[in-house]
């Protein structure tokens, strides 16, 4: 079991940036597919990004393609999310999770090995 912990949430202007870590602890890290979703008051969780092992293969929600971007340090166990021009509607609980298997899409489709607690970004207008 992989223990997964996020950090970096808070509260910024629009426009403005924030990176999200989150720190993998518990098992091999380096082997599986690693991802965002969010979850914003009164909606379902949705996916926002996903990487691979290798980092050499990634995958964004279409609508937030060129704002964000994942990436990971498998010597640290941790991966990130860089978020700029960050808008209200951005507005959520952030999940980090590692995947079943080693593949992006695998994520996407809700192959999901672990959950991470979640952490909170705020977005003002």
């Amino acid at each position: 079991q992989v223990q997964l912990v996020e950090s970096g949430g808070g509260l910024v202007q629009a426009g403005g940036s924030l990176r999200l870590s989150c720190a993998a602890s518990g098992r091999a890290f380096g082997t599986y597919a690693m991802g965002w979703f969010r979850q914003a008051p009164g909606k379902e969780r949705e996916f926002v990004a996903a990487i691979n092992w290798s980092a050499g293969s990634t995958l964004y929600a279409d609508s937030l393609k060129g704002r964000f971007t994942i990436s990971r340090d498998n010597a640290k166990n941790t991966v990130y999310l860089q978020m700029n021009s960050l808008k209200p509607d951005d507005t959520a609980v952030y999940y980090c999770a590692t995947g079943s298997t080693s593949a992006v899409w695998a994520i996407k489709s809700g192959a999901i090995g672990s959950w991470g607690q979640g952490t909170q970004v705020t977005v003002s207008s």
